[in-house]
């Protein structure tokens, strides 16, 4: 039989089988590595993607063989920790993707391997305190704690004491925590009527997500602000627990099941209702789309709320092609370099960001779609910062071009990243703003909260 060379065909994405125990065999994991490490090696064509892929080649080159099967299997692992799972080589550049015979799927592989080190070894203080992003949330932003904490994080002397002890990198800068959980504020939506269009629900349901609860809460208020403007009703999440993203980027499947056991009862009550479900983290967005998905193939509840789970800007822009979204504008934004993050790219809807950020009169906006290289907690890690940094320089030196007047991120914890590395090169004069704070400036409304206790950036108007 002759297999085809490439792929035309859109890529479909197979159910884990992380039951079975076939998923945790070393000799079939190994195997299963050798084979698609193989074919790796035959295309290279995701050698500037990550990590992940030069560390193979060069581990490939090096060998007396200088083919995957003179590569020592306990090397494999170097490459599974250059892996943080953003999914674009599956997404983006592999032509061998299923439907393809050859079914490769280099996220899943990584994600079993990591699986298989999880099971066997368990994971470090570190991990464990970086993943717990609830517990850590909740104690950080206790009155007077909150701000030892964030004294802690922004003191060289205690950053050191981190990196030493804990592994986390001294020099990563890392999110302060909000004096006033988003949360504990959230106003009551004022009662519109429900205006369904052909393409969204006409009401919404917030997930508020671990970061803007306890972060960067301004986010969320400048979302339920838009959401008002457009008279969209909303309510938060009854109650809701992490998505479940940190736990699965180091291969805790069982803890993500936990977590997906407290969030889809009280979200698929809400989706069955007829309600959207908006998320302000593409991680968050994307581990209830995707992953949960794929993780639990059989279980109607988490498909129903996969089906009701929208990125906000993906809402606004088909309530704007229902004919319901407002365009009383009246403040341009200027220039804006705009970000697109890697898990809002993974999810197949469009630049719906700058879709929405384009229709904004006199703004111009400059879009760059590369990875920063943060990663969800992979970027902080004392082991990784310095090829943290390295992956994202490109993407410093783009958004810092042309002396934009704001520069822009759905993804907070890149922006952070990003903000950090155009720093190295000087100040620059251009505003840090999430694109629904800019929506929210374009509308001509008033933040929702004072900067000091809602976690908004210091330029924030």
């Amino acid at each position: 039989m002759t297999l085809r060379e490439g792929n035309l065909e859109a890529p479909t994405r197979h159910a884990l089988d992380w039951r079975n125990p076939e998923f945790y065999d070393g000799d079939a994991l190994y195997g299963e590595m050798g084979r698609i490490f193989n074919i790796c090696h035959g295309c290279r064509r995701c050698v500037s993607l990550c990590g992940a892929f030069p560390t193979l080649f060069d581990l490939v080159d090096a060998s007396k063989t200088m083919e995957v099967d003179g590569v020592a299997k306990e090397d494999f692992r170097k490459v599974v920790d250059q892996c943080y799972l953003c999914d674009l080589c599956y997404m983006t550049k592999c032509p061998y993707v299923p439907p393809h015979p050859w079914n490769v799927d280099f996220p899943h592989l990584m994600l079993r391997a990591k699986a298989k080190r999880f099971a066997d070894q368990g994971t470090g203080v570190r991990d464990r305190v970086l993943t717990a992003t609830d517990k850590v949330g909740k104690l950080a932003t206790i009155p007077v704690v909150v701000q030892i904490v964030n004294k802690a994080n922004a003191s060289p002397a205690a950053r050191g004491v981190m990196e030493r002890v804990l592994g986390v990198a001294a020099e990563a800068a890392l999110p302060p925590y909000a004096k006033r959980r988003f949360r504990d504020h959230v106003p009551a939506s004022l009662q519109w009527p429900v205006r369904d269009g052909q393409r969204t629900p006409g009401k919404v349901a917030v997930f508020a997500t671990c970061y803007v609860n306890y972060n960067e809460p301004g986010i969320g208020h400048d979302l339920l602000a838009v959401l008002s403007h457009n008279e969209v009703p909303y309510t938060l999440v009854e109650r809701e627990a992490c998505c479940g993203m940190p736990k699965f980027e180091i291969g805790d499947l069982h803890a993500v099941e936990k977590l997906k056991d407290q969030n889809i009862p009280v979200l698929v009550r809400l989706a069955r209702a007829g309600y959207a479900i908006l998320a302000a983290v593409p991680s968050c967005t994307l581990m209830f789309k995707q992953e949960l998905p794929l993780l639990f193939p059989n279980d109607s509840d988490v498909q129903a709320v996969a089906d009701a789970m929208f990125d906000p800007f993906e809402y606004l822009a088909l309530r704007d092609r229902d004919g319901l979204l407002k365009r009383d504008f009246t403040q341009p934004l200027g220039k804006v370099s705009y970000h697109v993050p890697c898990h809002a790219r993974v999810q197949n809807i469009g630049q719906k960001t700058r879709e929405m950020l384009e229709s904004i009169p006199e703004t111009t906006l400059s879009t760059v779609e590369r990875c920063t290289g943060h990663d969800g907690t992979w970027g902080v890690k004392r082991e990784f910062f310095a090829d943290s940094m390295k992956i994202g320089r490109p993407v410093f030196r783009r958004m810092s071009e042309g002396d934009p007047d704001y520069v822009s991120f759905d993804c907070p914890i890149a922006g952070r990243r990003i903000m950090q590395g155009i720093a190295v090169d000087g100040p620059t004069r251009a505003r840090k703003e999430h694109p629904l704070t800019l929506l929210r400036i374009a509308y001509g409304l008033r933040a929702p909260l004072p900067a000091s206790s809602s976690g908004r950036s210091s330029h924030a108007d």
